[in-house]
């Protein structure tokens, strides 16, 4: 949906261009016919997997967060930095870098916006299971010390409601599929799905 004509971008301007990220200035024509400036961070996209084993234990992995200074209990998940590679391909190559798993089963469980009120950011979490075990291949210096294991969804649940999880992702996966699972695993879309969201650059 494109915006309304009150918001119509009158100049914009990249003001950084970072190995991941950018940032640019807008400036928007406002109802009431003013301007006013708006920085926004381009972002490629990410994914996120919800990895739930028979034994309905989500596998999570342990990673330092070097903004928040500290380790964060989160899903396997990537930015989608490969041209072209369809989303459930990224999730699947992150799935198999960061816990060793391949999985028989992929679906669409949520997708996300991340922080709107500032970039573009456009993040989709996909439900994988019938795990099964593959070779590890560490591409990434964080990857190197990161550890999985795994965790009953329910006590994900828990963590969330406690505090105890912070990452958003995780939050809404982990709430995404415990609703998922109390609905049989009914309704969830395709793998493939549309994703009108996701950044065409990525």
């Amino acid at each position: 949906m494109s915006a309304p004509h009150a918001y119509d971008v009158v100049s914009s301007e990249r003001i950084y261009g970072g190995r991941v990220i950018s940032l640019r200035r807008d400036e928007v024509r406002m109802p009431g016919a003013v301007t006013s400036v708006r920085e926004v961070v381009e972002h490629p996209g990410a994914v996120a997997v919800v990895a739930l084993d028979g034994d309905d234990r989500v596998v999570m992995v342990r990673q330092y967060r070097h903004p928040v200074r500290r380790y964060l209990e989160e899903l396997p998940a990537g930015i989608l930095d490969v041209e072209g590679e369809p989303a459930y391909r990224a999730a699947a190559r992150e799935l198999a870098e960061e816990a060793g798993l391949a999985a028989d089963e992929w679906h669409t469980l949520v997708d996300l916006l991340t922080t709107p009120g500032m970039s573009d950011e456009a993040t989709r979490i996909f439900l994988a299971r019938g795990l099964r075990e593959v070779d590890r291949e560490v591409q990434e210096h964080e990857e190197a010390e990161m550890t999985s294991s795994r965790v009953p969804l329910q006590e994900l649940v828990r963590q969330v409601l406690a505090g105890e999880l912070e990452n958003a992702l995780a939050v809404a996966g982990v709430l995404a599929a415990d609703r998922a699972a109390r609905d049989g695993f009914e309704g969830l879309r395709p793998h493939d799905a549309p994703w009108p969201a996701r950044p065409a650059a990525s």
